[in-house]
């Protein structure tokens, strides 16, 4: 299928690496140019070297929590892809801890990338988005139902697909898509983390793998191949809507 993805440009936040990352490479393999972004100046660097480099992919090291680099972000895509037809917003995962552990700072500080930076950038992008364009907000299955010791995701990651909905009525009339994609337990360097984090990797991986109906985690890949279609013309009918990339584990329609 032919995506129709050629000579369009994408802005990608949290996308020096695992999902982000990945949806750039199935962007880019498709004909569209990216702008990479993420916290890290190395890894936005080697990110973009990955891609191949200019023109198909350049680079700008932000943080969203950073009231500031909204606009940056947009300003730079503007002027280095020199169009943009939709963006993957994602940001790095909050803090775990249980409802009652997790202190307010830490809820307070999510807020503010979890929720605020995201709406900042859609705020600074919609004046240069046109009709066709797409925004996905990469959530999480706790959208639809809570994951353990993840008290922040929880609770924002749902308020988020519920604003994403609302986004999607209000710029639908111009022809503008807005979704979410809800990943499970896909292969990235976070989710290796936390498994080594837990003190033993590999019992660990064979618990959530026996949880899940394909019986095995996902790839990155596999995320980045649903997001690009998502992002994509070939979706022109596709908004408002959550889109489980999870091997079937949640539960919930």
């Amino acid at each position: 299928m032919d995506l129709g993805l050629g000579g369009r440009g994408f802005l990608l936040t949290g996308a020096s690496r695992g999902l982000g990352f990945a949806t750039a490479r199935a962007l880019v393999d498709d004909g569209a140019r990216v702008l990479v972004s993420s916290r890290s100046d190395d890894g936005v660097r080697s990110a973009v070297e990955s891609l191949g480099g200019e023109p198909a992919a350049v680079g700008l090291a932000a943080d969203l929590a950073d009231p500031e680099a909204a606009e940056r972000l947009v300003d730079d895509a503007r002027a280095r892809l020199g169009r943009i037809d939709g963006a993957l917003i994602s940001v790095g995962g909050p803090t775990p801890g249980t409802v009652l552990s997790t202190p307010e700072d830490a809820w307070r500080s999510a807020v503010d990338s979890v929720l605020l930076g995201p709406l900042r950038l859609v705020k600074a992008l919609v004046p240069h988005l046109g009709e066709g364009a797409a925004i996905a907000f990469v959530l999480s299955i706790s959208v639809r139902q809570p994951i353990g010791h993840l008290a922040i995701s929880n609770g924002l990651r749902p308020g988020l697909a519920m604003t994403a909905k609302a986004l999607a009525d209000e710029l639908g009339p111009k022809g503008i898509r807005v979704l979410g994609l809800l990943p499970g337990t896909i292969a990235t360097d976070r989710i290796a983390e936390i498994e080594t984090a837990s003190g033993d990797a590999a019992a660990m991986r064979a618990r959530t793998e026996a949880s899940i109906p394909l019986r095995r985690v996902g790839r990155p890949e596999e995320f980045g191949r649903v997001a690009a279609f998502a992002l994509s013309p070939a979706a022109s009918y596709l908004t408002g809507t959550m889109i489980a990339v999870d091997g079937g584990v949640t539960r919930a329609l």
